[in-house]
């Protein structure tokens, strides 16, 4: 496959599994192309122009031009340096690596997270919240996320990937749309009176948590008991990273009675606590492999070989 198409891949498949729906994905690049035509002439150098046609701003082509040709990947959850070096001495001991592949962001596709959060106030609308609480509250977050991001060093990993001549490719919010399609079809079909319990059997059930149980990182009851009942369940894997706390009352008042997600803070846990709201935390490097799986099946149908590491676990549904 080109890089280009990799790339294409992963945009579309984020965007058919996108809580919003095909109109909420379409608003979105409406909204960003009135903003390059609203520019002065003299600003549009500033915009990125991906946004016209990519809804998830933590998901580019970091390295490398868009026409080159990948034939396998080395793919991880989150690759640093070490991961860089580690592809470029598999490459001096005959194992060809054409690309990085990272599920976290990194570079320009990090510093712009924030832009991807928003897609949360329109998971819990579908689960009772007012959309105009939800827009009100990740405003905020999302400033908040933005500012912690900018004094960081996002260019480390890119750099050492541009010097070793390796195209970088990272892809955030389309694999976490995917797992949480993925898990919320499944729980949307668990029966009536389902207990947590029932919640981490159905998980257990799927390879890639298989595996974590078998590390020691796998599903866990956070808050709540295995044999009170589920009620509502809300899965939580899409957005960025975490929204405020005092979204966890409202899903509560909402009638959600679990949340299942990749991990949740100790605040987030407490406030759940005190709503009595069942959190089961599924794994986040299982959850992410999952997502990163089902994106990579058509890699790997189109001829792309896979070297799994840092974190991430293959599985193929191909």
């Amino acid at each position: 496959m080109k890089l280009r198409e990799m790339y294409e891949v992963a945009v579309k498949k984020g965007e058919e599994s996108d809580p919003r729906g095909p109109k909420g994905v379409a608003l979105v690049l409406e909204n960003a192309q009135h903003e390059y035509d609203d520019l002065a002439e003299r600003h549009r150098w500033e915009f990125d122009t991906e946004r016209l046609t990519n809804p998830f701003a933590d998901t580019r082509i970091l390295v490398g031009e868009p026409d080159t040709d990948i034939k396998s990947a080395l793919v991880g959850i989150d690759l640093e340096v070490g991961e860089v070096l580690l592809a470029d001495r598999l490459r001096e001991k005959g194992r060809p690596v054409d690309l990085l592949l990272a599920h976290h962001p990194d570079g320009k596709a990090l510093a712009r997270l924030e832009e991807v959060m928003g897609v949360q106030a329109d998971v819990w609308h579908k689960f009772g919240v007012p959309i105009s609480y939800g827009d009100a509250v990740m405003s905020e977050r999302m400033l908040e996320i933005r500012r912690s991001l900018h004094p960081r060093n996002n260019d480390q990993s890119l750099a050492a990937a541009r010097l070793l001549g390796l195209p970088y490719l990272c892809c955030h919010t389309p694999a976490d749309n995917c797992v949480n399609a993925f898990l919320q079809t499944r729980c949307d079909e668990l029966p009536e009176n389902t207990t947590v319990d029932d919640v981490l059997d159905m998980l257990k059930a799927i390879p890639e948590y298989r595996d974590a149980v078998l590390q020691g990182m796998g599903p866990v009851i956070y808050e709540g008991e295995g044999s009170r009942r589920a009620g509502k369940i809300m899965v939580d894997m899409t957005g960025g990273t975490s929204g405020p706390v005092e979204s966890i009352t409202r899903l509560a008042a909402a009638g959600v009675g679990m949340i299942v997600g990749m991990h949740m803070g100790e605040e987030h846990r407490k406030k759940a606590k005190e709503e009595r709201v069942n959190v089961v935390i599924a794994g986040h490097h299982a959850s992410d492999s999952l997502g990163m799986n089902l994106i990579i099946d058509e890699y790997e149908r189109r001829g792309v070989t896979v070297i799994p590491c840092s974190g991430f676990t293959r599985v193929s549904r191909a």
